[in-house]
């Protein structure tokens, strides 16, 4: 039997909770995952480990799971992501990212679980200030998407204030690839991710890429972002697990990205050298709230984890997720 605890995961079933799952099991922590399997797939929960099928919100089903598995520890993936769906649909975002979150607090609270590691977005600074951005730097989401995601790190503040609990709050900036193994990756039908929707079009699942604005502040003038190899995030994961229980004293708000940007066309050249054929982009029109460039500063968590990318290479993340795209496809027979 191992030592280390249990973890809840939340969301398990999801792009980033699936490969959480896998950096938690291949580091010997004991796993259990909740997911109402809206936007996730039992199948991407590995062979094992208990998947129970059910809302956070359902405290009676949250609270008997914690106890049965004896976890101590939870890693909350589970919400909505879209941010366009976020401005046309605010109280759904409010209320499965901000509501239910809080009953999910609320069920930690009373089952005494000490840890709590929360998924937080870069959609927290808004258009921010200055770019790299910095933990330090002004918190104002421009999207409900952001600003629900905001309301959950209020409430871990509070909470573990008040109760035996430390937390993380990790600020993703753009998550993209798949495990390198080929044990999971991005597998949900319309997502709007970049590199995502770049491999679908190499693949003939989309006629083109739309590219929205050409007009930013930006040497080729498209967006630059921060791209994150998702397993290289769920590495972050698990140290901060390891962190919060070192020192319970302590809880960490950090960004999680690699500290420099590509832009639009940049990726999209990235595609095409690996597929060695020619995407067909499409300029449209910028679209609201969209900031010129957003990168991390990711002095912080270098500084307080042990934490070394090791997956930073553009054209190594767009071939792990060209692989698993064509793993789904195979999978459903397209």
């Amino acid at each position: 039997m191992s030592d280390k605890p249990t973890v809840l995961v939340t969301g398990g079933a999801g792009y980033i909770g699936s490969h959480a799952v896998l950096a938690l099991k291949d580091a010997g922590y004991g796993v259990v995952v909740i997911d109402n399997l809206v936007t996730g797939f039992d199948w991407a929960v590995p062979q094992g480990v208990p998947l129970v099928r059910g809302d956070i919100a359902d405290q009676p089903l949250v609270e008997a799971t914690l106890r049965e598995h004896g976890v101590r520890a939870i890693m909350h993936f589970a919400g909505s992501v879209v941010v366009p769906e976020s401005v046309e649909n605010p109280l759904k975002y409010y209320h499965n990212n901000s509501a239910k979150t809080r009953d999910l607090i609320e069920s930690a609270v009373r089952v005494g679980v000490p840890h709590f590691i929360f998924s937080s977005t870069a959609a927290t600074y808004g258009i921010p200030e200055e770019s790299p951005v910095r933990e330090t730097t002004p918190q104002r989401p421009i999207n409900p998407y952001g600003m629900s995601k905001l309301m959950t790190e209020y409430m871990l503040r509070d909470v573990a204030a008040a109760h035996p609990m430390n937390y993380c709050a990790l600020r993703y900036f753009n998550v993209a690839g798949a495990d390198p193994q080929g044990r999971s990756g991005q597998s949900t039908a319309g997502a709007t991710h970049l590199i995502k929707v770049a491999v679908e079009a190499a693949l003939g699942k989309r006629s083109h890429v739309g590219v929205f604005g050409t007009d930013f502040d930006t040497p080729d003038g498209t967006g630059v972002r921060d791209y994150i190899h998702v397993t290289d995030l769920a590495a972050a994961h698990v140290l901060a697990l390891e962190a919060l229980i070192a020192d319970p004293s302590r809880s960490h708000m950090l960004n999680c990205g690699y500290g420099r940007g590509f832009s639009v066309l940049e990726v999209l050249d990235a595609v095409d050298r690996v597929t060695n054929m020619t995407i067909e982009r499409r300029i449209e029109g910028r679209r609201a709230g969209d900031p010129d460039s957003l990168i991390s500063d990711n002095r912080a968590i270098m500084a307080e984890f042990p934490w070394r990318p090791a997956h930073d290479d553009l054209n190594e993340i767009v071939t792990h997720a060209l692989a698993w795209e064509r793993k789904l496809s195979d999978r459903r027979g397209a």
